[in-house]
């Protein structure tokens, strides 16, 4: 998929709470939790605490989490307790008020709430609630879900959320403060990741165990689907809120390449898993009659997969691709040719590596494809007798409504090119091949999965 700056879909969010018992101030682990989690939305930051006395304070701000979260106002956050959120911007209109946590009054007290995920039936929900007189403030479906909690009529916070799940259709991973506690709520499929760790002085809730780390926290476990983790001065409370999904679907594209190579998700390691995908890889060439001369991964995300397919198959592993960190994200940038120029500042190719040889790039996916078509021009244009590309995916088809933000079925490459043949006319690469779904599932040791955008099959 080539970098984060450039991407082609975009993950909504990422989730953090922490819970501290010793009076300590909990936002800045808040933070640091935060910044392990930007790759999961680089649009808005926002922490919300608990004082003391039980008021709910808030910061938030677009842009990267540096920008829109500085220290020193950060520090000003009081309160042991907190919960975090990063976005991105998805169908809805990028508006301040949609900047995470959302913050309400309801009859269980003071709420904030920050969601990853998305619900299916946000329209119809939106309809509903409009038609009963409701008065929403945002174009976002984290505030249907603090509507139906606040009408639920139920006893208790627990119960709310419950009902709330029976009306919720999708992916949804939450962390909440409510009444001075902390929750973690997993919807029953588990599609979207949630996990849990222990401090010294207390416990946090995050998106990945890559923002464990970050805060000096040691992974407990997963948040379980259809779990819901509240934690008070008595310690953590684990509650089956949720009634046992027929399948589990867990998102085969966190591993793909959304979640952080250094992360644990869904029982693995990442980078586990996206270097067995590049050994698939190997194994679906090994009849192949003619061999590449060299493996190249496209930094960042191809680089696990090709490690992977170098070892399997014996051919040389070369990073041939150089990434500069000091150019800013493209995909921000207002048109095609200026985007261009900015990848070609972004990406050097090492010409001694790539001259009079067959090349074979690694990615982890391709979706729209104009990025791939660019590098692949450019190892060219470096000198390569010819550019082979594998990808460490299937073809993205369809496209993804719980959670991710992926261009129209019309828009995706394999759709508008009608084949494989025809992406790598559209690439202009001499060879291309896929990882076929098996071979993926073999990769990650499930097909308990959700591969919607590979094969349509939508579990919700």
């Amino acid at each position: 998929m080539c970098f984060n700056y450039i991407k082609e879909t975009k993950e909504f969010c990422g989730v953090v709470a922490v819970w501290r018992n010793n009076g300590q101030p909990a936002a800045p682990l808040a933070h640091r939790g935060l910044f392990a989690l930007q790759h999961r939305g680089e649009e808005a930051a926002g922490i919300a605490t608990c004082s003391l006395d039980g008021e709910l304070l808030h910061l938030k701000g677009r842009g990267l989490v540096a920008e829109s979260l500085p220290t020193y106002r950060v520090k000003d956050l009081i309160g042991d307790r907190a919960v975090g959120h990063v976005r991105y911007s998805t169908v809805n209109a990028d508006r301040a008020e949609n900047i995470q946590p959302f913050i309400a009054s309801t009859p269980y007290g003071r709420i904030a709430i920050a969601h990853n995920g998305n619900l299916k039936n946000s329209n119809e929900l939106t309809n509903e609630l409009e038609a009963e007189g409701a008065l929403l403030s945002t174009t976002m479906d984290t505030e249907l879900i603090v509507h139906l909690l606040a009408r639920s009529h139920a006893v208790n916070f627990a119960d709310a959320l419950r009902a709330v799940a029976k009306r919720a259709l999708g992916a949804y991973s939450l962390t909440l403060l409510c009444d001075g506690r902390v929750y973690g709520l997993r919807d029953a499929l588990g599609i979207r990741p949630l996990v849990l760790g222990s401090l010294k002085d207390g416990w946090v809730i995050a998106s990945e165990t890559c923002a464990l780390d970050a805060m000096d926290a040691k992974f407990e476990r997963e948040v379980r689907p259809g779990e819901l983790i509240e934690i008070g001065p008595e310690g953590v409370k684990s509650i089956d809120l949720l009634p046992k999904a027929k399948r589990l679907a867990p998102c085969v594209f966190e591993l793909v390449y959304f979640s952080r190579p250094n992360s644990t998700i869904f029982g693995q390691s990442v980078y586990a898993a996206r270097n067995r995908m590049g050994v698939e890889l190997a194994r679906q060439d090994a009849s192949e009659s003619m061999r590449p001369d060299v493996v190249i991964p496209i930094p960042d995300s191809g680089n696990p997969a090709a490690i992977g397919y170098a070892h399997e198959s014996g051919i040389p592993l070369e990073y041939g691709i150089i990434r500069s960190h000091y150019v800013g994200r493209t995909f921000i940038l207002p048109d095609q040719d200026t985007r261009s120029h900015r990848l070609r500042l972004k990406l050097s190719i090492i010409r001694e590596i790539v001259t009079q040889k067959r090349v074979l790039l690694i990615d982890d996916s391709v979706v729209r494809g104009n990025t791939s078509r660019m590098i692949v021009a450019m190892v060219r244009e470096a000198g390569a007798r010819e550019v082979w590309m594998r990808v460490a995916s299937p073809p993205i088809a369809w496209p993804c409504y719980l959670g991710i933000d992926t261009p129209t079925r019309e828009e995706l490459i394999i759709n508008r090119e009608g084949s494989v043949d025809g992406v790598a006319q559209f690439l202009k690469c001499d060879n291309l091949r896929y990882l076929s779904i098996e071979a993926l599932a073999r990769a990650v040791n499930s097909n308990e999965h959700c591969y919607a955008c590979m094969n349509g099959d939508y579990p919700v």
